[in-house]
């Protein structure tokens, strides 16, 4: 992918080794607005239409310790938003993450620090998960007042099993690394200084296999829930929406822009 086509605040190098490190740069968390999405979308793209690209690890390179702090508030809350802008929000981040789950290219997120809401489903979604000793990662969106997306519960339910996840999302929880490894959330967690090492040692033992075997695998496994993913997100925007829109959903939202309002001004 040549360096001007790559979409502002991310950084793309191709490795020797036959695969991508896509590094999120999108000060100062990483929030996953509609442009993020877009970005990742388009990297994607270039990097399946590519055949000397056999991978992609996903890191941050943040200057905090966070992979990415989830979707951007304001792509949710309604006063700041329209529903036109969170139905084109909305499915394109969702039918990304179908494609990155189901994608032939091997996947691994390198997870350095927080890594809630939507950043831990790119993770999930990525074949290998490896996190450092600080952190914690979930789908904590109950905390917030809203629900957990459908395909992101169901998919970490595939990750580490339905009870365990329903459980998890329930109560909003965010396991801290070490939790997270032995619930399955994680596959390895390593210091921060091991960590883009630990994540391309990983992903040369996936390409050290042929590649065909590996896709038409994961297509087996993979192909039919990411098909109803990416037709499901067609309309489960209108519901989101409708709740997004509702009264308690728009105060609880305010509330948590508030927060962040207070804290950023708490900075200055």
């Amino acid at each position: 992918m040549a360096a001007s086509n790559v979409p502002k605040g991310f950084q793309v190098d191709v490795q020797s080794g036959g695969f991508a490190v896509v590094t999120v740069r999108s000060e100062p968390v990483n929030t996953l607005s509609l442009d993020l999405w877009r970005g990742l979308t388009s990297i994607l793209d270039a990097c399946e239409e590519d055949p000397a690209v056999r991978g992609i690890i996903f890191r941050s390179g943040l200057k905090k310790d966070i992979f990415s702090a989830g979707n951007d508030i304001r792509e949710l809350y309604a006063p700041l938003t329209s529903a036109q802008r969170y139905r084109e929000f909305w499915v394109t981040s969702n039918k990304f993450l179908a494609r990155l789950y189901s994608t032939r290219l091997a996947t691994v997120a390198a997870i350095r620090g927080a890594c809630p809401a939507g950043g831990c489903a790119i993770s999930l979604a990525c074949d290998y998960r490896v996190m450092t000793e600080h952190g914690h990662i979930g789908l904590n969106e109950v905390a917030l007042g809203i629900s957990v997306p459908k395909f992101w519960a169901g998919l970490m339910g595939r990750v580490i099993g339905a009870r365990t996840a329903e459980r998890l999302c329930l109560n909003a929880e965010l396991p801290d690394p070490r939790r997270a490894l032995s619930l399955g959330l994680v596959d390895e967690v390593v210091p921060t200084a091991q960590l883009d090492a630990a994540a391309q040692k990983a992903l040369a033992s996936m390409l050290s296999a042929p590649d065909v075997g590996r896709a038409a695998t994961k297509r087996m496994l993979r192909e039919e829930y990411s098909a109803q993913w990416s037709a499901y997100c067609e309309t489960e925007w209108e519901y989101g929406w409708e709740s997004l829109d509702s009264p308690a959903v728009t105060e609880a939202l305010g509330k948590v822009m508030a927060r962040l309002s207070s804290k950023k001004t708490s900075k200055l």
